[in-house]
């Protein structure tokens, strides 16, 4: 692959593996192991395998290289890591590298399985976990101290939108000698730039935008090449989290197209904030693209674009919500996100409600909070769907 190849050429090309027969399509190597040779080839490669070898499906597949080594090359990364579930590849790249004794610092606003992972399983093990206001630089700079092992945070939180100064944390973090992890989920890989702004290792959920589909489940860790194969891969292929690879298949499939649903999807979505902003029937419409986000100066800088997904904070509480969200025609009810579908969520009784009320009121979670997660359909369609819906809730 090329050095000078552009982003939408490196997601079509990049990683290719092409078998005997020179298939244009990437092949699916359905297959859970490998013959050796010989007694003597496989106690070899069992010993060191070399950089096109594998030994089992759980350890590595020329399928899942191939979706690791597009993904890596898209993300600027040394290497990555494929895993099972976005979940799989947020637990596996923290408790990979956290032990019994380690300090954590992390983002307060999280998704609701992410914060499980911190506050019950992490500090089941014995790691202390201190979590902060993850816009606010000063709360970061309080809870950062010399020996803290890592800081974690979503570059964009869910449900809320709030945007992480990627740069700025990542200074504080490596003067204490911390690693950085990002969930990038939000910002998606066509918008990041996390590694160069300062993110030692970016995770997605490629179960959205990468598939975007709605079709399989997966997740991928990324990072230097010391991190992948020296702490990660160790950890996830005796634990299990692997990538299958007919997934691996279907996620390249999905990255030869990210760009261009990612950047329609975008659009769209600035053009139904922009709609609906001002919206007396709404109390807060929250997007990254809008000239009223809080952070939406750093929005333009860090990411250049607001991203596929909106929220829409409705006057009425649930009962409005829900009346919203069973008007809607066009827009599906689920919990996806970043999917060629329009999907809405109602966050405080699916995705976070195991959070305590006190807790979803501290992070903005409000009873009429919907989260829109914005697909390939005609824009004038969902414009005219959600202020449809609108009228039949209030």
């Amino acid at each position: 692959m090329s050095e000078t190849w552009q982003k939408r050429t490196k997601l079509v090309h990049g990683g290719t593996r092409r078998s005997q027969y020179n298939e244009v399509s990437e092949a699916i190597f359905l297959t859970q192991g490998f013959v050796y040779d010989s007694a003597e080839a496989a106690e070899a490669r069992f010993i060191k395998a070399g950089a096109d070898e594998f030994i089992y499906a759980r350890y590595g597949n020329p399928t899942v290289a191939m979706f690791e080594d597009r993904i890596a090359a898209l993300e600027g990364a040394e290497d990555a890591f494929a895993t099972a579930s976005g979940m799989a590849a947020v637990s596996g790249a923290l408790t990979s590298l956290l032990r019994a004794g380690d300090h954590v610092v992390s983002a307060r606003a999280l998704f609701g399985s992410c914060l499980y992972v911190l506050e019950e399983i992490l500090t089941r093990f014995g790691v202390e976990v201190t979590f902060v206001d993850g816009t606010d630089l000063e709360q970061w700079r309080a809870a950062i101290r010399p020996g803290t092992k890592a800081v974690f945070f979503e570059t964009i939180s869910n449900p809320t939108l709030d945007v992480v100064d990627i740069r700025s944390v990542a200074e504080l973090a490596h003067a204490a000698g911390a690693l950085v992890l990002v969930d990038n989920v939000f910002a998606t890989p066509v918008f990041s730039r996390a590694i160069e702004q300062g993110a030692d290792v970016v995770i997605y959920s490629a179960t959205k935008h990468i598939d975007g589909q709605g079709r399989t489940l997966g997740g991928v860790i990324l990072g230097t090449r010391d991190f992948i194969r020296g702490t990660v891969e160790p950890y996830m292929k005796h634990t299990g989290g692997s990538m299958s690879p007919f997934t691996a298949w279907v996620m390249l499939k999905g990255l030869e197209t990210i760009d261009l649903r990612v950047r329609a999807q975008t659009a769209s979505a600035q053009a139904i904030a922009e709609a609906l902003h001002g919206d007396a029937r709404l109390a807060r419409v929250i997007y990254p693209g809008l000239s009223s986000h809080p952070q939406h100066d750093l929005v333009r800088a860090q990411m250049g674009e607001g991203g596929t997904v909106l929220a829409l904070d409705l006057k009425g509480g649930q009962e409005a919500a829900f009346r919203f969200l069973n008007a809607l025609e066009i827009v599906v009810i689920s919990n996806n996100l970043g999917d060629a579908k329009s999907i809405v969520t109602h966050p405080a009784t699916t995705t976070h409600q195991r959070l305590p009320a006190a807790q979803k009121a501290a992070l903005g979670i409000t009873p009429g909070l919907v989260r829109l997660s914005v697909g390939l359909e005609d824009c004038g369609d969902l414009i005219r769907d959600i202020q449809n819906a609108l009228e039949a809730a209030f």
